[in-house]
């Protein structure tokens, strides 16, 4: 039995039913949500490998739901499948956050090629994501390892975690409010000092002994993880 999941989004019972049926004679898991309120619970409560939306849903359509999911997972493929077929309705889709644009009615052995050529680019996706690095910082995901140059780097599970998430937004001026939300799930509070004590044990590890800094203040705004020369903030 295969792990991958398929979240289909569709509000026409007999098309759901019928893309149900064939992806799960051709070994795939699947789950149905018949309005786009439904989907919508259901793909931020879940975890899917893909998402099939339909454009015309009840409660909240497929362009909306499209936007909502990409907030909360920027990852997940997700297939727009609908009888809207004019290129202003596709691009609308591809800017909403849809990685393919079906039109209906299709043949279902295209929407089964697009659904394996797009799981295996998310596949090679994740493989090529799992070590990250910045200047001569390197960061395994899967051993969970941090170095610099020769020299090891030993780091708590939530300063591994601040780090993921500054060098996979390098270049990004992060601000604390969004790392609150993203490592720490909570709202900002201005009166505590967490986040600056976080980055600062950081800078502690990754920065001090070396001579070109990664950590930067951009004050007012937050922080940014960069390569800069070697007396920059």
């Amino acid at each position: 039995m295969s792990d991958i999941r398929i979240l289909i989004v569709e509000d026409h019972v007999k098309m759901a039913d019928s893309i149900c049926k064939g992806l799960e004679e051709n070994g795939f898991r699947t789950e149905v949500a018949y309005d786009g309120f439904i989907g919508k619970r259901m793909a931020e409560t879940n975890e899917y490998n893909l998402i099939i939306l339909d454009v015309n849903l009840p409660q909240i359509n497929g362009y909306e739901l499209c936007a909502g999911i990409r907030i909360k997972n920027p990852d997940v493929p997700i297939i727009m499948l609908t009888a809207l077929g004019s290129t202003e309705d596709k691009l609308l889709g591809f800017e909403k956050g849809a990685d393919d644009y079906i039109v209906k009615p299709f043949e279902f052995r295209e929407l089964l090629a697009r659904i394996k050529a797009l799981l295996k680019r998310a596949q090679a996706d994740i493989q090529s994501h799992t070590v990250l690095k910045i200047a001569d910082l390197t960061m395994d995901l899967d051993s969970k390892t941090v170095s610099r140059g020769e020299v090891n780097i030993e780091l708590t599970a939530k300063e591994f975690a601040l780090l993921e998430y500054l060098i996979k937004n390098k270049g990004k001026v992060i601000s604390k409010a969004d790392i609150a939300d993203k490592i720490w799930n909570i709202n900002f509070d201005t009166g505590t000092n967490v986040i600056e004590v976080y980055v600062n044990f950081l800078r502690k590890k990754i920065d001090r002994n070396f001579p070109v800094k990664l950590i930067h203040t951009h004050i007012g705004m937050g922080y940014v993880l960069k390569e800069a020369g070697p007396n920059a903030d």
